[in-house]
């Protein structure tokens, strides 16, 4: 009896459509002690919940100090990892916001980083202490730039606008301009205007300047209160100043953070970089695909001395992209389609 021939051998029988592997469902339920936290773990209205339901695809049932997770199998072991980081980032009094739980959940698809931010690993904490709060690492170029920041003498932090390049570098600043192991927090920024005049701009140089300073100012606030901000000003302990202001200076015992310098020139740029002086720390931080300045980024201070020092010793170069933004998460998007666009 001869073979009876197979049916993807007959080209009058066609073969079956590939079957689409469907995924395997799951519950998983977690109980949280301190009952005094499931207000700010779960948000107002829930809130908090429902974010990691939409961005995970799960559907999540609260009742007493019990949470039910249930959907997709995957998504329901990282959306029972983030309410657990959640939940564990209260009880060591952290703060808990939108932003922080769309970072959560986005490391929650890289199960170590959770482990090098709480120390579980032979790493030792990543965080950095501040007067107001403590912060932890969003991302994890995020978790290498705070290393750098911890190491590197000189630091290039590139990258597009929400990915905590200032923010990070200042929240540093202050936190060892408060054990002491540097006498002064120096900020600066060209004072450059994207489409406006500066001229314009009433009062005296330091009205004219002070806007363009000002996100320095809110990333102070932010770390120290605000009575200590302008008492330390008034002192000298932290200045705030346009990068002009630096020439012929030798910045010894300092963190030092230069913000905004794909603006800078060529001649500015070297002319900071050599302000640097014994105990000292600095940062540059800018986007380079952002440059105001005439003649574009071939121009650039910031991306003159990146191709020329990068590599150094002392020196560390950190590159975030519109994965890293920590800001609303459309932000991000948005950055994806001006890069897309090659802006």
């Amino acid at each position: 009896m001869g073979r009876r021939p197979s049916r993807a051998a007959d080209p009058a029988i066609s073969p079956d459509p590939p079957r689409t592997a469907v995924p395997r469902r799951a519950q998983a339920e977690l109980s949280f002690d301190n009952q005094s936290l499931l207000g700010p773990l779960f948000g107002q209205f829930d809130a908090n919940l429902v974010q990691v339901e939409n961005r995970l695809g799960v559907f999540i049932h609260a009742r007493g100090d019990k949470v039910m997770i249930e959907g997709p199998e995957d998504n329901v072991a990282r959306a029972r990892d983030t309410l657990q980081t959640m939940y564990d980032r209260l009880a060591m009094g952290q703060d808990l916001d939108a932003g922080a739980i769309e970072s959560l959940i986005a490391m929650s698809n890289e199960p170590t980083l959770e482990g090098i931010i709480s120390g579980e690993t032979n790493e030792p904490p990543i965080m950095i202490r501040t007067r107001r709060k403590t912060i932890v690492p969003r991302s994890a170029t995020q978790i290498a730039y705070m290393r750098s920041l911890a190491r590197d003498d000189i630091i290039f932090a590139l990258g597009p606008a929400g990915t905590g390049k200032t923010y990070l570098a200042v929240a540093q600043a202050v936190s060892q301009l408060m054990t002491g192991s540097v006498q002064r927090l120096i900020l600066s920024r060209p004072a450059v205007e994207a489409g406006e005049k500066i001229g314009f701009l009433p009062g005296d140089m330091k009205d004219k300047v002070d806007p363009y300073l000002r996100p320095l100012y809110d990333a102070l606030y932010d770390c120290m209160p605000p009575e200590q901000v302008e008492r330390r000003i008034l002192s000298g302990e932290i200045e705030i100043a346009p990068i002009a202001f630096m020439r012929g200076r030798t910045l010894a015992d300092a963190f030092v953070i230069l913000d905004e310098a794909q603006n800078t020139t060529r001649e500015q740029m070297k002319m900071f970089l050599t302000r640097f002086g014994m105990n000292s720390r600095m940062v540059i931080c800018g986007d380079p695909r952002q440059v105001d300045i005439p003649g574009g980024p071939n121009m650039s201070g910031l991306n003159d001395a990146v191709g020329r020092l990068e590599g150094v010793d002392g020196f560390g170069t950190i590159r975030f992209t519109a994965a890293d933004v920590v800001r609303h998460p459309i932000v991000g998007r948005i950055v994806e389609a001006y890069e897309g666009e090659g802006a």
